[in-house]
């Protein structure tokens, strides 16, 4: 595959360049976006191949930003003609407008992942080998099992961006996947676990016995503990969240409220508050797209801006906010590599990378032991949240009690209920164990979605709306 994308184009670089300096002609930014993007996945279910698929697909975006607007085309045909049509309909924002054409982003000789494209490396008769004897391990490992469902997937996308004033750069991302889900059952009655991992590497430790087997296992222990699991119970309590995938919470209930366009446009429970204090002291809550293999992470964002450390909240205050650049201008601030887009045919908005909590300095079992009776919440399914408000609603999918300060019998059906300002201002120990999730993040914005990571370390959280499912 050729990863010089402009070429794909039928007209040189120089008179592509003249093209796009022409469209963006008294704009204040923009940008012409070209992906080429390969998609594989493949899912094993009940004993057989159930599904598999694989698709590429490429094409442009071209972007006008003229204050608060922006004119978006974009088309599947690298042409020139293409381009010329996308031009006439971006440059309805810029009629009668003149604009100052914001400053290229700094350039990096960073790179946080390999070029390699995980699509077709191992075979397609490898990957099918590797779920079928997943399914082998887990069936014959423990006779309450009823029905295993493995997958993987993989992706490489090429991206190519050009500016209006010549600043050209690239980046070639690889992602890779691996689910493994478990039924079990006892009587009529049936409960599940699950297990995921990946991240922008191959697809090589996935394959290697130890990796797979650990995951296999750790769906297998969590759906026979929820067989074991009694009715949750309702109402307010003290709650540990577990370290890791638990971060999730603070990435939907504190994160989204944290993105720049919410902040200008004063819809999130943050607005205004910079400076502030809007979690509990000892709380500092972090982006950062710059680890390297990580799923969230980015070595530039979809407008070019090399990812960063972006520090959200200090020890309780806030203190920034992720920024694409359309709404770091606007709000007189600075870009911070939080332009994201789905893909060519999106425009770019702040989104988060890997969000989470520093730890602290407790361990573990000083936080449950300080409990008298609460919930211990290890992981999380589904969840709600309310931008503006920042009320969340989350469910559990393993969680605990806890009684005089020892974890005690595992529940179902917990639910954890709040508002995210708030739940933050009630973490009153911080673990010293911050660890990120196993890298099966995927968030979702105005219809459009893009792999993140999330983290944190053990959390007390003193009396939390639990909703539960005790009679």
């Amino acid at each position: 595959m050729n990863t010089d994308l402009l070429t794909l184009f039928d007209a040189d670089e120089a008179t592509m360049r003249k093209h796009v300096a022409e469209a963006l002609s008294g704009a204040d930014d923009g940008e012409l976006f070209i992906e080429h993007a390969q998609a594989e996945s493949l899912t094993f279910d009940n004993g057989r191949l159930k599904g598999g698929s694989f698709n590429t697909e490429q094409g442009f975006g071209l972007r006008a930003v003229a204050g608060e607007a922006v004119g978006y085309a974009h088309a599947g045909d690298l042409s020139v003609s293409a381009l010329k049509r996308a031009a006439d309909a971006v440059g309805a924002v810029t009629r009668g407008y003149s604009g100052s054409y914001a400053a290229a982003p700094q350039g990096t000789n960073r790179r946080l992942y390999t070029d390699e494209n995980p699509i077709g490396s191992p075979t397609f008769e490898e990957k099918v080998k590797l779920l079928t004897d997943i399914d082998a391990y887990l069936r014959g490992k423990n006779d309450k099992v009823r029905q295993v469902t493995a997958s993987v997937a993989a992706s490489w996308q090429v991206v190519d961006i050009l500016r209006a004033d010549g600043h050209r750069v690239k980046d070639i991302r690889p992602m890779t996947r691996i689910n493994i889900s478990v039924m079990v059952g006892e009587g009529d009655r049936q409960e599940s676990g699950s297990y995921g991992q990946g991240g922008r590497i191959g697809f090589g430790d996935f394959i290697a016995a130890g990796s797979w087997q650990h995951g296999a296992d750790e769906a297998l222990r969590q759906a026979l503990i929820n067989l074991e699991a009694i009715d949750a119970p309702a109402g307010t309590m003290d709650v540990v969240l577990g370290s890791g995938w638990p971060g999730v919470m603070l990435h939907e209930a504190v994160g989204h409220g944290l993105e720049g366009d919410f902040n200008r446009k004063k819809t999130s429970a943050f607005a205004g508050l910079l400076g502030q204090m809007v979690a509990a002291p000892g709380v500092t809550v972090v982006d950062d797209g710059t680890i390297d293999s990580r799923r969230g992470s980015i070595t530039i964002d979809d407008e070019g801006t090399p990812s960063a450390y972006n520090v959200l909240i200090e020890n309780g205050k806030l203190v920034g906010y992720m920024q694409d650049r359309q709404n770091a201008r606007l709000m007189g601030m600075a870009p911070t590599g939080n332009g994201r887009r789905q893909g060519y045919a999106h425009v770019p908005m702040p989104r988060m990378t890997n969000t989470y909590m520093l730890g602290g300095d407790k361990t573990p079992e000083e936080i449950i032991a300080s409990v008298k009776k609460g919930i211990y919440a290890v992981s999380f399914g589904g969840g709600q949240v309310d931008i503006t408000s920042g009320k969340f609603v989350f469910g559990c999918t393993e969680a605990y009690l806890i009684e005089n300060g020892k974890i005690g019998a595992p529940i179902k059906g917990a639910m954890l209920i709040g508002n995210g300002p708030d739940a933050m201002k009630r973490v009153s120990m911080i673990g010293n164990d911050m660890k990120l999730d196993t890298g099966i993040g995927n968030c979702g914005k105005a219809g459009q979605w893009v792999p993140v990571g999330v983290g944190q370390p053990h959390l007390r959280m003193d009396q939390v709306t639990v909703g539960g499912t005790q009679a």
